[in-house]
């Protein structure tokens, strides 16, 4: 399972073949999350395929540490030598709660001091303000506005891009 990190109440590791349920209901058939986290919708959690992110070492699984169980996924992208790209989605039901900020504070570290990213960027669809609240107690800051540059659900999304740079 490799890396294991942690905050005050959350365990960020590896997702496992156990892991389907709980990402079936948090992720993939939340229509809340999946409006603004970018994932195929399923209809059961047979549809769900954990086994290739298990495979990856730039996706982890966010827990509960009282539970154990997984609320959300992190997961790093679009490296450089000096910098990357996170993105994070958690189950609604656990939203407004703090869990996510807790998360992406201690994944930026991560990327910072054991991955060795100089700069880390995040970037979230116009309109979704919890999101960019999450990055800026994050300490991010916005870096750039990108018109029209995904489709998703059916229509252009203009993205909001946040970047912090390892102190």
């Amino acid at each position: 399972m490799g890396v294991g990190m942690e905050t005050e109440r959350l365990i960020i590791d590896g997702i496992t073949e156990e892991d389907r349920f709980d990402y079936f209901i948090n992720i993939s058939h939340d229509k809340k999350v999946l409006e603004t986290f970018i994932c195929r919708w399923a209809e059961t959690p047979e549809e769900v395929d954990v086994s290739r992110y298990a495979a990856m070492d730039s996706i982890f699984a966010i827990r509960l540490k009282e539970t154990g169980r997984l609320i959300g996924i992190i997961l790093y992208f679009d490296e450089t030598e000096d910098s990357c790209e996170i993105g994070y989605g958690i189950g609604s039901r656990f939203w407004n709660r703090g869990y996510t900020t807790e998360a992406v504070k201690r994944f930026i570290d991560y990327c910072f001091f054991d991955k060795g990213f100089r700069t880390v960027y995040a970037s979230f669809f116009t309109g979704n303000d919890a999101s960019r609240r999450v990055m800026e107690k994050s300490g991010m800051i916005i870096s750039r506005v990108s018109e029209k540059e995904l489709e998703y659900l059916g229509e252009w999304r203009d993205l909001v891009y946040y970047s912090i740079t390892r102190p």
